[in-house]
Formats: C-alpha cells, structure tokens, sequence
C-alpha cells in the first residue's frame, strides 16, 4: 500500500530514500511518482511557510489534484495511508492541516498525533513532547514568533491548536507501557490491535514513542486493522519509516557524498551553503562554520531588501544588488573556498503576520535565484531552512520534483532533481536540526574525498 505523505516542508523526508518529492502536482508529475516502485510519494505543500487561510487553500488544491487523478485512474482513496508530516518541534499547522485532509479525504476513524522524531532527540512520554529532555515549549522552538505555544502537553496542545474544537478529555493516549507490552507479548500485541479496532468518529489519538520499537509495533498493528479501519496521521519523520519499513539504504555516506558533480577535468566542484533559518539553532551552527577557514560568509543585507520590496519598481534595484552578490560569490570561489550565503541574523519586525510571512518568501525567492545564477560552478549545495530549500528547489532551479538518495548524518537527506539542465545533489538541512557543530559536520564529509 502506497503512503502519500502532504509534507509541510522539504525536510521531512529525512529518516527514508528512493523515493519521490514532488513540487508539483499536476496529472504527469502525479502519474510518474504512482508508477514508482517505492511505497512512498511525498508532497511538498510548504504550508509551514503559509498563513492558515492559505495553507487550507493550497491543502485542498492538492487534494483536489488527487482525487482528479485517482478518478482518471481508476483509484480509489480508501487504498493509501496519508501522512500530514510535519516539524517535531510542534511548529506548522498541526491541527488544521490534518482536520482539512480529513474533510477532503476522509472519513477516518482517527486522527494519530506522533511528533516524535527520535533521530533529532525528540521523544514523547506520557503524552509530554520532549527536545533532548526538555518540554518542547520551554526551548526556542516553543516561543517560536509565529508558531509558538505554551503547553508540551499534547492533549492540551491539540486543544490550544483547535481553539477548543477538539477537547483535551476527549483525546485517547497511547503509552509507552502499552507499545512495550504489544512488541513483547503476543497477547498484549492482540490487545493492542482490539483497541485500534474501537476507534470510531475520527477521534484523535496522542502516541507515546521514546525508541524505534514504540513506532515499529504500532505501524505493524494499523498494517493489521488497515482492511477494517482508516486512519489518518499528523507526524513527524521518524514514523513515516516504520510504516513503510524500509530495508536499510544500500547506498553509505561515502556513496551519497560521491553524488557531487565533477568538472571537465573530473575534479569535484566547489560547493554553496545557504542558511535561511533564523531559529537561534541555525544561527549558532552558522557562527560555528564560518570559524572553518575552508568557508568564507556573504550575508544577504535584509534590511536593504525589505527597502528595495517597498518601491513601486524594484526590478533594476534587485538587478543591481544580485550582481554585486554575484561578484562576491566568484570572488570567494576564485580563492578557492566555499560561499556560505546567509541573511542577517536579527529578526526584523513587520505590521502583520502576514507581511513577515510574505518576506520571507521573498527574501528565500532572492537567494533561490542568485544561487541558480551561479549553479553551473557548483557541485553540490547545503541547503538551511525550510521556505529556502523549498524556493531553491521550486523556483531556483524549477523542479517539478527530486528524489530522495538518503541520509548523510540523521535528518540530512541529499535530494537530487532528474533536470538536464540541474543534476546538483543537495542536502536539505532543517533549521531545528542536529547541535551547534552539525552545519560544520555535514560541510567537511561533502568536502571528504574531493
């Protein structure tokens, strides 16, 4: 059975490979990935980087596309799990995203929250999100300035999120008791699949998961009830790939690190890193890789953007500030180190939400083009950040999709696109992702064999 997982942004294929992301969704795009062998077809909705009107919007537009499709195929809905995957930080929309699919998907007897992404230190226990052991609302991530919130409880959050739709008493709870019991005991494995078997009205359900057997037995037991039940999932990554049950990657680091171009003298090329995110993760994992001399930082003048969005016509304006970025790129590649590309760290302050929101697409928009300006001397790129690997892949250098090649450290997947004219591997980095050395980590094992 297929598993069509509406991803939130590009980085949460990060724990599988061989398989699709789609940027696109129109009837071709759609027919190439259903003729894939792997059971995994992910869409890149990006509705992280959306207002809630909007991401309803682009929501039922792709729903749409598929149930287009499945009609002209001949398919039939009730055959594929979905996945609305999305940030094991709790960021996104968490609750009106699942809510929507349902209505366009559905009906479902139940809705499974499992934000665990055990790889990054993300753990649930007795219904508590945690981050490396801390409440997920006391970090960063919790007082994020558009997604923030006040609770790690996930019931409580759910509610928070519903605006009291969903109430918290009414929400059912896996625990880790109950998945140890079900991955030890064959009777309390058949205890669990009895109470998959209740579930009814598309109520939500918070799943527990401290290690990969918590996961693994549940995804084993809805594979069992999936003839009789129909569920759908809001999760993180980790999840996705104990339902699919991937083998292991037959491609190692070394291979997925090899997929770097090569010049006419078969030399590898240099590489670009862009950092976008602005969590205060991303910003000590940039202070720590520009101390690496093999690097050298070009940051994006935000400001000076935001004053050029503002004229009536910025065209020669962005023109003219490209090419002096531009310049800087060949300079740093003339003395042979790699271009670090990264926006001004202090958050700037905008009206409304929705103005921040639109610079910051069009701020991600700008790098995405002055990269694909130069991406014929690259031969690989880091990409940091959510909305910039999303504009990078989409409108920098237009694909309508990539495939997954796998994981050069947890969580870091190198994607490559089937373009003539852009065959560049690049690592799609989240922004909450890995400690303040992991940028540095995954730069030196790109530039490991060259």
């Amino acid at each position: 059975m297929k598993i069509i997982i509406f991803d939130d942004d590009p980085t949460g294929s990060q724990t599988v490979y061989g398989c699709p992301l789609l940027l696109n969704w129109d009837e071709k795009t759609l027919e190439k990935a259903f003729i894939k062998s792997s059971s995994l077809i992910f869409i890149l909705s990006n509705t992280r980087s959306l207002s809630s009107v909007l991401a309803v919007k682009k929501t039922r537009e792709i729903c749409s596309s598929i149930k287009k499709f499945f009609l002209r195929q001949g398919y039939s809905k009730d055959d594929y799990f979905y996945i609305s995957r999305g940030d094991s930080t709790l960021r996104g929309h968490g609750v009106l995203e699942p809510e929507i699919l349902a209505e366009e998907l559905g009906p479902f007897h139940a809705t499974f929250h499992i934000p665990a992404f055990l790889e990054g230190g993300r753990t649930t226990e007795n219904g508590i999100h945690y981050l490396n052991g801390i409440p997920v609302h006391n970090t960063d991530f919790g007082r994020d300035n558009i997604f923030g919130f006040s609770t790690s409880d996930l019931a409580k959050w759910i509610e928070a999120k519903s605006f009291g739709k969903i109430q918290s008493e009414n929400i059912l709870h896996i625990e880790i008791k109950q998945l140890d019991m079900a991955f030890n005991n064959e009777d309390d494995f058949k205890s669990l699949l009895r109470f998959l078997s209740k579930l009814e009205n598309n109520i939500s359900v918070v799943v527990d998961a401290k290690l990969p057997h918590h996961l693994e037995i549940l995804a084993r037991a809805i594979k069992e009830v999936s003839k009789e039940k129909r569920f759908l999932f809001r999760t993180a990554a980790s999840f996705i790939n104990s339902l699919s049950g991937l083998p292991t990657n037959p491609k190692n680091i070394l291979d997925l690190v090899a997929l770097k171009l090569k010049n006419n003298e078969f030399e590898y090329k240099p590489g670009l890193i862009m950092v976008g995110s602005h969590v205060k993760l991303a910003t000590d994992q940039l202070e720590v890789l520009l101390k690496d001399n093999s690097c050298l930082g070009l940051e994006i003048p935000v400001s000076k953007l935001a004053n050029i969005f503002t004229l009536e016509d910025f065209q020669k304006e962005i023109l003219e500030l490209e090419d002096i970025l531009l310049s800087k790129i060949d300079d740093i590649l003339d003395v042979k180190k790699v271009p670090v590309l990264y926006t001004t760290r202090e958050e700037m302050k905008f009206s409304s939400y929705s103005k921040r929101m639109n610079f910051g697409l069009e701020l991600a928009e700008f790098m995405a083009i002055l990269v694909r300006k130069t991406s014929h001397k690259l031969g690989y790129i880091i990409s940091k950040g959510g909305i910039t690997t999303q504009l990078l892949l989409q409108t920098g250098l237009n694909f309508n999709q990539v495939d997954v090649e796998g994981q050069i450290l947890p969580g870091l997947s190198i994607v490559k696109g089937n373009s003539d004219q852009y065959d560049l591997p690049i690592v799609t980095f989240p922004g909450n992702l890995g400690n303040e050395k992991t940028l540095l980590e995954s730069f030196r094992l790109m530039e490991s064999n060259a």
